[in-house]
């Protein structure tokens, strides 16, 4: 039965003949959603549904595919990714070393002269066939005339010769963090060292070639567009490193003012100055506030968070386990604590890039005592990431009214925590402790520049505890349900920008974001999982992606800019 005066109403669009997870409760499934000014208006029987349809309603048949919520990343990197796309060959999904290194052979053949071949991230070794790195002396043989700079999570960087001297890197070449390797005659390998975190591997990156802002402004869309073929429709962007405020948010400014963003996006500011950072965030209180949007379509379209997830550089410890663990220095105690508050009297929400629970006693510490000076009452933080936190740490957490958001590093990095640490005997992150404690915890991916941008591969991950290379690092009894980890990411993530009551489910009165599978996510084989897309994508009542017999739906991109772009010849994720 429809509820009452849903009779009189009149929907914008129906989708009817679905398998539709409400996701209201594990198990609900209906047939039918109406939608109505971006809103879910029913979900119900085809039958009930149907009866709010008008002449001018859009009726979509979902020929009996499965229907969820629209993905939500809690941690993903989309506005520095968006100002990049374009310029870069994603290896993600990628099957073999063979065919990236032709991928990259075939790409060098098509770049102009001057500007760069770059891979940033989102693979590793592991879901090669062949299990292992590529050689300098393959790079080199693939791309000899053309620069190229080839990243590996957060640890390596590669240059092949071509890239050295472009760059113009020698022997006196030094980074404060991180090593470039030399030969026996003293000359730079290509080879670049993160010790331990990955400035090395960004500085350097930063002094490749950028796109235009007109190619900025496409290749933003065209990201938009790919993260809407992966079932995407949120994200929440943590900053991220040589990502400025303002200025590098000026691209997705103007598209999200034109109406024309389509994964509604909050986004947390991430101080880039060492030493510096309590200037930042108190110039950035007086230029922007929380739940600022700016999305001229959308509610919570393109809105400011927060504060984070570098709040001070001094009490980031990355997660480079290709390197033992850092210590946070003595001064990170008194600069956090700073900045942590000024946030809170201003009411801002942070979150803090924490991978290891050593560091994370110590952030808590801060977190307690400004919390007994100023009282958080309910202001949100998050802890990212969160590998090794331990229950007493969760509890603390839990006590003062912040969660965790999760992503499937150990999906990409297992195999080197297993290498430098040994087998895991608790689950890491603790995600089922988390949500036996009904910790707030979203689930992410921290794409692009360690794990790829794509949600599925979290999703498999979450549900079977292996790595890429298929190695299982969760004992059964912590693995997730397909249902629980599909929550985390949908309504779990919405907590993170304070959207739990409105977006995550297909019921009334919630955003209507959401996405048409070509196979039944919760039945499935689980090694299909991680390829996964969407056939239809839906935004605010609309259709923002088509595949197949919806492709005509979707409202069309102008071609990908420049024409040499990778994304042009192969798009992003690897899927086919």
């Amino acid at each position: 039965m429809l509820a009452a005066g849903l009779a009189q109403a009149q929907a914008d669009l129906i989708l009817t003949n679905g398998k539709i997870a409400t996701m209201a409760r594990e198990g609900e499934f209906v047939q039918a959603v109406a939608v109505k000014d971006g809103k879910v208006l029913a979900a119900g029987s085809n039958a009930e549904v149907l009866k709010l349809k008008t002449p001018a309603t859009q009726l979509i048949d979902a020929a009996g595919r499965t229907v969820i919520p629209g993905l939500n990343d809690s941690h993903l990197h989309v506005i520095r990714e968006g100002l990049n796309y374009n310029m870069e060959l994603r290896w993600d999904g990628v099957t073999s070393l063979k065919r990236a290194l032709q991928m990259l052979k075939e790409q060098a053949a098509r770049t102009p002269e001057g500007e760069w071949v770059k891979v940033v991230g989102g693979w590793n070794e592991y879901q090669f066939e062949e299990k292992r790195l590529p050689t300098l002396e393959e790079i080199n043989a693939a791309v000899p005339d053309r620069p190229v700079f080839i990243l590996y999570l957060y640890g390596l960087g590669f240059l092949n010769k071509k890239g050295i001297a472009t760059l113009g890197y020698t022997k006196e070449t030094t980074f404060k963090d991180g090593v470039v390797e030399l030969d026996a005659k003293g000359k730079p390998t290509g080879r670049l060292i993160a010790k331990p975190n990955a400035l090395i591997l960004y500085s350097t990156l930063a002094k490749t070639n950028k796109l235009s802002r007109d190619d900025q402004l496409n290749s933003t869309l065209h990201f938009y567009r790919e993260l809407n073929r992966l079932g995407v429709t949120s994200a929440i962007d943590a900053g991220g490193g040589f990502q400025n405020y303002p200025d590098d948010y000026g691209v997705t400014l103007e598209l999200a003012r034109a109406g024309k963003l389509t994964v509604r996006t909050s986004y947390y500011l991430f101080a880039q100055r060492a030493g510096k950072e309590l200037e930042d965030f108190q110039r950035w209180t007086t230029m922007t506030h929380p739940k600022k949007n700016d999305h001229m379509f959308y509610p919570n379209g393109f809105s400011a968070e927060g504060g984070g997830e570098n709040l001070v550089s001094s009490a980031a410890d990355f997660e480079n386990f290709l390197e033992p663990r850092p210590d946070l220095p003595e001064t990170m105690e008194g600069e956090l604590e700073a900045v942590v508050s000024l946030l809170v009297k201003n009411r801002w929400p942070f979150r803090l890039h924490a991978t290891y629970g050593e560091s994370i006693d110590r952030d808590l510490a801060v977190i307690e005592k400004v919390n007994a000076k100023t009282p958080l009452n309910g202001l949100r933080f998050i802890v990212d990431h969160g590998e090794t936190i331990t229950d007493a740490q969760l509890a603390r957490i839990r006590k003062l009214g912040g969660g965790v958001a999760v992503q499937d590093r150990m999906h990409f990095q297992g195999e080197a925590y297993w290498k430098r640490y040994g087998e895991q005997t608790r689950q890491m992150p603790p995600i089922r402790k988390m949500l036996d404690m009904k910790l707030p915890v979203g689930l992410g991916t921290d794409g692009t520049r360690v794990s790829s941008y794509n949600p599925w591969p979290s999703l498999y991950w979450a549900v079977t505890g292996k790595t890429a290379g298929g190695m299982p690092i969760w004992q059964d009894k912590d693995v997730p349900t397909r249902y629980e980890a599909l929550q985390l990411m949908t309504t779990g993530s919405a907590w993170m920008s304070g959207e739990e009551q409105v977006k995550g489910k297909l019921q009334a009165g919630q955003y209507a974001d959401f996405v048409v599978l070509p196979q039944d996510y919760f039945t499935v084989d689980a090694e299909k999982i991680k390829r996964l897309e969407s056939l239809l994508t839906v935004v605010n009542g609309k259709v923002v992606y088509g595949a197949g017999s919806y492709a005509p739906l979707a409202p069309q991109l102008p071609p990908v800019s420049p024409a040499w772009s990778p994304v042009a010849a192969y798009g992003g994720y690897q899927n086919r």
